[in-house]
């Protein structure tokens, strides 16, 4: 895969709560991004934290899972596991207590995008012209949204929409999201923090991931459009194309 990232601090907070890594275990992509919460020095830590913890055990352990059900068991694991090391750094010291952090894990392996998640970082898949918006958002607005109490107008600008019901350090226990889908040549695959959603519409993040074949530029222009747009958080986004590589003929 051709892949760019980038995570950025935004216009109006000081400091970077994000944290991201892209990296290779053999033929394997892996992908990590994490929205920390918690404060100046919890958000980082919780973040960094649980993206350190990913990339020590996928190096570890990502070869060991040779079929799709064990690589998706491994995801889970991992982030129940990094679930546990947030939880525990919360309880070092007063000043990070209650500290947290989204995580969202992708693996792409023979053609599938595999995926555990919690939180409301977001994993998207552009086919073609479509955009795909592949994870859940563990938010309040999102729940209610799937009860048919509020709609999706009346989401968008809510004031508890940035309220987690499910993030990593809370709880001992958590339950991520785990799924896999299948991608084709051509996709491209972006992983982005509530500092780009919140301030680039679907439609617009569509328009530039499908004109902008350059990833460079791709990456740029969202940037640029979530500055336009205040960018009042940080901002953290993973982008990459799939491509299937031809075998060449023997002469």
């Amino acid at each position: 895969m051709k892949v760019v990232s980038v995570s950025d601090t935004g216009l109006v907070r000081t400091n970077n709560e994000d944290c991201l890594a892209v990296f290779s275990v053999g033929k394997d992509e892996c992908f990590v991004i994490a929205d920390g919460m918690g404060g100046h020095a919890a958000g980082e830590l919780a973040s960094r934290t649980a993206v350190e913890y990913v990339q020590q055990a996928l190096n570890d352990y990502l070869f060991d899972a040779d079929d799709p059900q064990k690589l998706l068991k491994l995801l889970s694991f991992t982030l129940e596991k990094a679930n546990v090391q947030v939880y525990l750094a919360s309880l070092g010291s007063y000043r990070y207590r209650g500290m947290g952090t989204t995580l969202s894990v992708a693996v792409v392996r023979d053609g599938v995008l595999y995926v555990a998640h919690i939180g409301d970082c977001r994993i998207y898949r552009l086919h073609g012209q479509k955009l795909t918006q592949l994870t859940k958002d563990h938010t309040l607005v999102q729940d209610l949204l799937d009860q048919g109490m509020i709609t999706p107008e009346e989401a968008i600008n809510h004031p508890k929409r940035h309220m987690l019901i499910r993030a990593l350090g809370e709880n001992e226990y958590v339950m991520p999201d785990a799924f896999s889908v299948a991608i084709a040549n051509g996709d491209v695959i972006l992983l982005c923090s509530d500092g780009l959603y919140g301030c680039v519409e679907e439609k617009m993040i569509r328009t530039v991931l499908s004109k902008h074949k350059n990833l460079e530029e791709c990456q740029q222009k969202l940037m640029d459009l979530a500055y336009e747009a205040g960018a009042p958080d940080n901002i953290s986004m993973i982008i990459g194309t799939y491509e299937v590589r031809k075998n060449k003929e023997k002469s």
